[in-house]
């Protein structure tokens, strides 16, 4: 398994990350001990997982992921084998039953998040604790362009990131990440840390993958020159890039198939796109699902790769991609798809 450093940090973590939003929804608890169980065979060292999973989210199941992670760490008694990051919700209209209506990036509800999670994960410290989108109106979760809000009443950006330092020296959070953030959210976050002797940023989780390569265009120089990586999520699309949703199948197991939240990735181009990635793939005598995989292991600006899977056998189909490398050959052919398909999930 390849390790990388963590940001500026000196912590190294696997360039596969262990992504876990489906247990507790899609996953049993014994499957979930038994997926980490197999990761950390593999080499995996790194897990994510938030205080609102499992996905999609619901009042009955939140937080369920947190303590299946934490039933395990008890159990197993590694704590210290794991770089282990989850994440505090922001606003949100829909989410009530996450600390009710006036749940923002504020010291009363990052505290209450964060020892919550605590509790959940039977742990004293987080390894990576990361904001899980911004507490301002701006584009993320499939939305590209920008819409301005003039009377946005967001919490300043300082005041988070004073709440973060004071958990920080308490010894309850290593470092910080941001996640589904923008260039100039995350450059905000960089400068007031440097300003005011503040907890630096250390990773970015946002979305990457064939299907949307939109971190590029502003995000990927930031990553590089701040030292501030990508973790990248949903890197196989919702399973659209294994091919098992070609030709119009719906697989009733599918995340696709089941729940109409992730229409983002099912949508007409999406699919269209996804039918000649795997085409490609397959003409080259590849498994989808690893050159999607591959494609993303091997960016200059990725720190890990978040992975998740249902059963064991995309679990580990999904760790080998890091024994894929594609081809010259290859990645001309995934340019010349991208330039007629350039973001078709968003």
């Amino acid at each position: 398994m390849e390790h990388r450093q963590l940001g500026n940090t000196n912590i190294q973590v696997s360039l596969i990350c262990l992504g876990t939003m489906t247990w507790g929804e899609q996953n049993t608890e014994a499957e979930a001990h038994q997926q980490m169980d197999a990761a950390l065979e593999a080499g995996v060292n790194f897990m994510d997982v938030a205080e609102m999973y499992p996905v999609p989210p619901k009042a009955n199941t939140q937080g369920r992921t947190e303590t299946y992670i934490g039933t395990w760490l008890a159990a197993r008694k590694n704590r210290d084998q794991v770089i282990l990051a989850t994440k505090v919700a922001g606003p949100d209209s829909v989410l009530s039953w996450i600390r009710g209506s006036e749940r923002r990036l504020d010291r009363k509800n990052i505290e209450q998040a964060l020892n919550d999670s605590l509790k959940r994960l039977q742990t004293d410290y987080i390894d990576l604790y990361q904001l899980h989108w911004p507490d301002r109106e701006t584009n993320f979760f499939g939305q590209l362009g920008y819409v301005h809000y003039p009377d946005d009443q967001s919490v300043l950006i300082a005041e988070t990131l004073a709440v973060l330092g004071d958990l920080a020296k308490a010894g309850k959070i290593r470092h910080i990440g941001l996640s589904n953030e923008t260039p100039w959210g995350t450059m905000q976050y960089l400068n007031l840390a440097a300003q005011n002797g503040l907890p630096r940023v250390v990773s970015i989780q946002n979305p990457y993958s064939l299907l949307n390569r939109s971190f590029e265009v502003g995000l990927a120089e930031i990553a590089i020159r701040e030292q501030c990586g990508l973790l990248a999520y949903s890197p196989l699309a919702f399973g659209v890039l294994t091919g098992k949703y070609c030709g119009g199948a719906k697989p009733p197991d599918g995340r696709v198939t089941m729940y109409q939240r992730f229409s983002r990735y099912s949508n007409p181009q999406s699919m269209a796109a996804a039918e000649k990635y795997v085409a490609l793939a397959r003409r080259h005598g590849l498994s989808p699902a690893q050159m999607a995989l591959a494609y993303i292991n091997h960016q200059p600006f990725v720190t890990a790769n978040i992975i998740g899977a249902t059963t064991m056998a995309q679990l580990t189909e999904n760790i080998e991609s890091i024994h894929v490398t594609l081809s010259a050959e290859v990645l001309a052919e995934i340019e010349a798809i991208h330039q007629i398909h350039t973001y078709p999930a968003p």
